[in-house]
């Protein structure tokens, strides 16, 4: 087999990679191409996407590749729920808003008055996050914003790349069930749902499948992967047996399992699980936990004061400090939005009658033990709903490398925990790629080529009695942290 490589972009919400896949043999490789930041813009009290730059990025990514070696084919991933609106033209209508601006407070409310929390969730299979693209529209619809008058299309993020590359307007699958505005059922958008609400139906373009063909970027196919970052990522996850779950550690944690069919009953409603578009027909049953973002506001905290702490610092720092103290529930929505974060955890913890964290180190530490208490409850969640038994936790993406987080996720949930590989977005990307090429026959031969190309670290389970207690004192926090103010 002669060596296909392909350029797999993978966008997130703090950078952006335009990687190098290789695929020689039986070894899978990934190298870096272009690497860059991915900024966001405050405006008017408006916090918004530097789309623009982004593109400016991706196009510097491919034309480095390209002036070094003309790749098989085209794929970008990025993260969900935001979107673009364009014109009758296909022109931009305005910078894409971030999903952490605060358009949507209350949006979400509002839709279970208009209609119901039972009927959103039975037509969508979504979970209720006021980041949704539904509750940003319907943002707009409440303000009359002239630009939702005037919108011709509405495109998520990668769809608007992959329009700008190839001129070819659809958006993806993947991404697609991410809006919380499809309807799993009937397999396209949630037509009457988004009518009730005042939203305009007619915005919203063909859907189509992973390893689409869009068209082609000077001469080169541009293929559609999942363009969810995490159903690219979950594409490469690992895994020799289907009683596995994924953990896509990063900014945001998203832990899941894979399912035939979307589950959509009253027990998925009750724990607020979302079914999203995976690859091959697949969905995954998954919840999103706040994840490291709560390390990434600490640390930016920090450096205003002064206080340049890396990561790889922060982590030592917290394998120091005294275990098992003071907890938070990642998901109280005071945490959301950027800010003071050590201010807002040390709130937090008065608010609930628990010592306060005094240093950095226990700081950092309270929000790794938080996180991983908080995968023990909502992997108990996918198992009791599902029905269906995980044997293995697979860590993949950036979060796969804290070493302290993914022992403390072992012991935390009693389950061996595999880590790797790191950019599984980029590599989940490039996989689908192939095998829209008809490199790689199925997925299955994918996640194996992944064991056999990446170093694996495993972590054994251990001291289950100290996280047992923990969990005693974390488990009533999550009922406290939904009324405190």
């Amino acid at each position: 087999m002669s060596t296909s490589t392909v350029a797999a972009i993978d966008l997130g919400a703090e950078s952006g990679r335009v990687m190098v896949a290789a695929l020689d043999g039986q070894q899978v490789s990934l190298n870096d191409g272009h690497r860059f930041a991915n900024t966001s813009l405050r405006v008017h009290n408006t916090l918004y996407w530097d789309i623009l730059n982004l593109w400016r990025e991706v196009e510097i990514g491919l034309n480095l590749y390209c002036a070094a070696q003309k790749p098989a084919a085209i794929g970008i991933d990025a993260w969900g729920v935001d979107f673009a609106l364009l014109d009758h033209n296909g022109q931009l209508l305005g910078n894409p808003v971030h999903y952490r601006d605060a358009r949507t407070e209350g949006m979400l409310e509002l839709a279970c008055e208009l209609l119901s929390r039972e009927e959103i969730f039975w037509t969508t299979g979504i979970q209720f996050m006021p980041i949704n693209s539904l509750y940003q529209l319907l943002s707009l619809v409440q303000t009359n914003n002239p630009l939702l008058e005037v919108a011709h299309t509405f495109l998520t993020i990668p769809d608007l790349l992959n329009y700008w590359l190839t001129g070819e307007i659809a958006c993806e699958f993947s991404n697609a069930t991410t809006t919380q505005c499809y309807n799993p059922e009937k397999g396209g958008w949630a037509g009457d749902l988004l009518g009730r609400l005042g939203i305009p139906v007619d915005i919203f373009p063909r859907i189509i499948s992973p390893g689409t063909c869009l068209g082609d970027y000077h001469g080169i196919p541009v293929i559609a992967p999942a363009c969810h970052d995490t159903g690219s990522a979950v594409a490469a996850v690992p895994t020799a047996t289907s009683r596995f779950a994924y953990l896509s550690s990063g900014t945001w944690s998203l832990l899941g399992i894979e399912v035939p069919d979307a589950i959509l009953n009253d027990a998925a409603l009750a724990a607020n699980l979302t079914n999203e578009g995976g690859v091959v027909g697949t969905f995954r049953l998954l919840k999103n936990i706040m994840g490291l973002w709560l390390v990434q506001q600490c640390r930016s905290t920090w450096v205003g004061q002064g206080k340049k702490y890396d990561y790889q610092t922060l982590t030592q720092m917290a394998r120091q400090a005294a275990p098992y103290g003071s907890l938070v529930d990642p998901d109280y929505p005071s945490f959301l939005p950027p800010g003071d974060m050590p201010a807002r955890i040390a709130d937090f913890c008065r608010q609930t009658g628990q010592e306060l964290p005094e240093s950095v180190g226990a700081t950092i530490r309270c929000v790794l033990e938080s996180l991983a208490l908080k995968y023990r409850y909502v992997l108990d969640l996918l198992v009791d709903v599902s029905g269906q038994p995980v044997d293995v936790l697979h860590i993949i993406g950036g979060g796969s490398q804290n070493e302290l987080l993914c022992q403390m996720a072992a012991d935390a949930t009693q389950r061996p925990v595999i880590a790797g590989p790191v950019e599984a977005a980029a590599l989940g990307n490039a996989l689908v790629q192939w095998i829209a090429l008809g490199e790689l026959g199925s997925i299955g031969e994918a996640r194996a080529l992944v064991r056999d190309s990446f170093e694996l670290v495993t972590y054994q389970p251990c001291s289950p009695e100290p996280w047992d207690d923990a969990y005693s004192r974390f488990k009533p926090l999550l009922d406290r942290s939904s009324i405190l103010p």
